[in-house]
């Protein structure tokens, strides 16, 4: 069982940064890949970013390329998204997700790939 623990979510000014941090259980070959995903309110999940832990392959969708940045730190067994630039766009529950590393090559962000789900964090961006 991988256990996923989000962190770092507030509230911020359209302009500001946050980052966020997933810390994760002992290593997992369902954990070779991890993402972040997204969900305002009243809209779907998407998928935001994502990574292959062992080579470093990151993944972004268009909406945040150039303003996020997802990382992984090995000693730590924790991913991060950097976030800059935020917009009001961005105000949304994030979630850390976590499987096999074929669901990040596959680029469909489709949440029903991912195995494992944290409970999420709340990222608030005011104009």
């Amino acid at each position: 069982q991988v256990q996923l623990v989000e962190s770092g979510g507030g509230s911020v000014q359209a302009g500001g940064s946050l980052r966020l941090s997933c810390g994760a259980s002992s290593y997992s070959h369902y954990r070779d890949c991890m993402g972040w995903f997204r969900q305002a309110p009243g809209k779907e999940r998407e998928g935001v970013a994502s990574i292959v832990t062992l080579s470093g392959a990151t993944y972004y969708s268009d909406s945040v390329k150039g303003r996020f940045s997802i990382s992984y730190d090995h000693a730590k067994n924790t991913v991060y998204l950097q976030m800059n630039s935020l917009t009001p766009e961005d105000t949304a529950m994030y979630y850390c997700a976590a499987d096999s590393a074929y669901v990040c090559y596959s680029g469909s962000w489709s949440v029903n790939q991912y195995r494992y789900w944290g409970q999420g964090t709340q990222v608030n961006v005011s104009s």
